[in-house]
């Protein structure tokens, strides 16, 4: 897989939708690449309906937990955004089995 990341925006401001696709390796630190996207996007329009779709990367476990906040929360980190605008974010990431080195503790 390659660790770089890429980022698709896709909008329809006539449903009021946007999907954001990212793919390569997402870490606690390029998330943060993908927060500003997903800000700016929000910026368009109110009431978007944001997906941001990872289910094409490799995202860190630590930052699939800093997604599924700001999904939960509906706000993006306040570094990020510090007006706190409302983003109605939905996070489609794949279906995790055991990692690696989990899998290793199990059969040891």
């Amino acid at each position: 897989m390659n660790s770089k990341l890429n980022i698709v925006v896709r909008i329809d401001l006539d449903h009021k939708t946007a999907l954001v696709i990212a793919k390569g390796h997402i870490t606690v630190h390029s998330v943060n690449a993908l927060y500003v996207v997903v800000k700016r996007a929000n910026s368009l329009r109110d009431g978007l309906d944001l997906k941001l779709d990872v289910t094409h990367a490799w995202v860190d476990d630590e930052a699939l937990e800093m997604l599924h906040t700001a999904s939960d929360t509906q706000h993006l980190p306040a570094r990020i955004d510090p007006q706190q605008a409302p983003c109605t974010i939905s996070v489609l990431a794949p279906r995790r089995t055991q990692t690696p080195a989990r899998r290793d503790l199990v059969a040891a």
